[in-house]
Parts: structure tokens; sequence; C-alpha cells
């Protein structure tokens, strides 16, 4: 509730002002705002152990817990600000911000929603327009999601978790095991976000509420640039609209102002890349294994961009 407060107020003030300078503090202040709550519920835990292991010593610490969907309304209400800044979008009323940020379909698993694309259809909500079209679509949406869900991620799990659970006790796994465990796995996790998916816009459609694409087939990806536009594609956007771009531009003209032409590539592809998966590996959990992740997925997009310009050099050459 109060980080809704903050940021719609915060929201106002930032489309009343003309001056650029206070503009950007109040921008800045904003973005500090929810980026230290969310650092504060989601790291702080993570920090305090790894500290402990660090120190090799207890610290006195009360585990704080994870409020649900930190980590989706915080990035909705960041791309609102920036946005209001930015003059792409404002809202004057409290109740329709709060249903903005608090919408319940989007909170678990997205999508990240920008304001400017729904702002018009919580303005005019109108539950008996098209409602019989809407139920039944909404339905059948929200029960394929359940399907994926519930008998198939589900039904996985009961494959994969044993044989986690087994080599995490050290026990020495054969072949076929170790295999049918990650394969297991991999589709659990396929299916039960392409579920959770398919659940969110069926439930939003219920309430007259079309949400953007956030699944699309991920698997049949040609190349992992493409993967990245078909697996959670709200976050991906978020990710290039408000972090890559603006990280990109700022390296380049670092270079251009430093004469550093030869690292152009390191600076505005190379870098950037590997900051912004690198957050995101962090976004998606408080682990090390998320932080590697995240890591690994970068380096497969610059060895992908690495191999494009060979390839486009090599075209050039013949």
């Amino acid at each position: 509730g109060g980080s809704i407060l903050f940021n719609f107020f915060l929201g106002l003030k930032l489309h009343s002002l003309t001056q650029s300078v206070s503009k950007k503090f109040l921008l800045f202040l904003g973005v500090f705002f929810n980026l230290a709550l969310l650092a504060y519920f989601k790291y702080a835990n993570f920090f305090v152990e790894n500290l402990e292991i660090f120190l090799n010593s207890t610290i006195q610490w009360e585990e704080i817990v994870l409020p649900i969907a930190i980590s989706f309304f915080t990035f909705q209400q960041i791309a609102y600000i920036v946005d209001v800044y930015n003059n792409k979008t404002n809202e004057y009323k409290l109740l329709n911000y709060s249903v903005f940020v608090g919408f319940f379909p989007q909170l678990i698993a997205g999508p990240i929603v920008y304001h400017n694309e729904v702002k018009s259809q919580y303005a005019s909500l109108d539950l008996s327009k098209e409602k019989y079209n809407n139920i039944s679509l909404g339905i059948c949406i929200f029960v394929l999601g359940l399907f994926k869900k519930v008998v198939i991620a589900d039904t996985l799990s009961n494959f994969s978790d044993p044989i986690f659970l087994a080599n995490a006790e050290g026990d020495n796994l054969v072949f076929i095991e170790a295999w049918i465990g990650i394969l297991s796995y991999t589709f659990q996790l396929y299916f039960d976000f392409s579920g959770y998916s398919d659940m969110a816009i069926g439930l939003a459609k219920l309430f007259g509420i079309n949400f953007p694409f956030n699944f699309n087939s991920p698997f049949k990806a040609i190349n992992i640039i493409d993967f990245w536009k078909r697996w959670h594609i709200t976050l991906s956007r978020f990710i290039n609209d408000y972090l890559f771009t603006n990280i990109a531009i700022r390296f380049l003209r670092f270079s251009m102002k430093k004469n550093l032409t030869n690292f152009n590539f390191l600076l505005s592809i190379v870098l950037p890349v590997i900051i912004i998966f690198s957050l995101s590996g962090l976004w998606h959990g408080a682990s090390w294994n998320f932080l590697l992740w995240g890591l690994l997925h970068g380096f497969y997009i610059i060895i992908y961009y690495i191999w494009g310009e060979l390839l486009s050099r090599l075209e050039i050459q013949e």
C-alpha cells in the first residue's frame, strides 16, 4: 500500500513539473525508492547469509519475509514513473492506479504490464460489455493454462523432484536417471510458466482486460535472442526498453567522448549485456545459481553477436 501511494503521488508531481532538474531528481528518487525496497525484502537475507560465510560467524538477524509479487510490481511501477517522466502516460485517479498495480492475475508470474497499454481499459472498465464472450474465452484460456500447470508440470515434478533430492543427498545417479531428472525438470518449468501465463491472460479476460502475451513457444526459437523474445516476453521487453538501451547509449557516448572507437563493441554490446543479464538472473532469485544462470545467458548472446558479425564480414569479403 505504501509503495502504491508513494509512486502514485510521485507520478502526479512528475507530471506537473516542467523544470528538467527537478524532474530528474524526482525520477532518481522514485527509482531509488523502488529498488531499495526490492533490495531490502528480496536480497537482505542473501547478503547476510554470504556475509556470515565470509566472516565465518553468525550474525543475529531476523529473517525477512519476502512479500508476494514484489519483483513484478516493482518493475511495473518503475516503468510507470519513467513513462510519466517521458510524458508517455499519467494517472490522476488513485483507484485506477491501485488496480493497475494490484490487479491479481499478473502479480505472481506476470506479465509486466505498462500503464499506457492498459490505462484506457481500467478507466473504462465495463463488465457488461461483451460479458459472455469475455467469460467464455477467459475460462477456455484459464482452463488450458490450468491443465498445463496441474496435469503436465506437476506430474513431471513427480519424476524430477526425487532425482534431484537423491543427488543432493549424495547418491550416485546413473546415466538414465540423470537425464530423466534434467528433462523432467526442463519441461516442468516450461509448462509451469506457460500455464501461469495462460491463466493470467484468462483471468484478466474474465474482467474484460487484455494482457500482452508473455510466452510464445520458446523451444521453437532459432537462436538465443529469439528465445528471449519468446520466453517471459514482457520481462525481455522491460529489460530492452528501460535497461539495455539506456546503458548501451551511455557507454557508447562515453566511448565517443574518450575516443575509444576500437572498444565500441565491448562498451555498447558486451558490457551492457553482461550487466543486464546478471541483474536479470538475480531478479529471478537471490542466489549465486541464478546469477550464474544470468551470466551464462549473457555470454550466449555475446557469442551470438560475435558469430553474426563474423558471418557478415565473411559475406562482405566474398
